[in-house]
């Protein structure tokens, strides 16, 4: 069982549609990021996070969008072992954004 939360995309939506606030951390590369990226997302390289911790809320959730999921689900895990409370890993990340209604 995972450490950490996961949410769907129909969720986030849902969210930022209601104009909640929110932390979004987008992991994937620069290229991937000039492709588009979900507004009010920051982009940080999942490369960079280990050097880049106090940018990152540790009692806050903060969900984390990659291309899939996968590289969002190793952000998470790796802050869960350090003991960041929000870590949010959203499934399908933006293979699944893009194909919102």
């Amino acid at each position: 069982m995972s450490s950490y939360a996961t949410t769907t995309v129909e969720e986030l939506k849902k969210r930022l549609d209601a104009g909640e606030n929110i932390h979004l951390i987008d992991v994937r590369e620069d290229e991937e990021v000039a492709q588009g990226i979900i507004p009010g997302a920051v982009h940080l390289p999942l490369g960079q996070v280990p050097q880049r911790l106090d940018e990152i809320p540790k009692e806050e959730e903060v969900i984390f969008i990659c291309r899939s999921g996968y590289r969002s689900d190793q952000a998470c895990q790796y802050l869960a072992s350090l003991g960041y409370k929000g870590a949010t890993n959203l499934i399908g990340g933006m293979l699944a954004w893009t194909k919102l209604p």
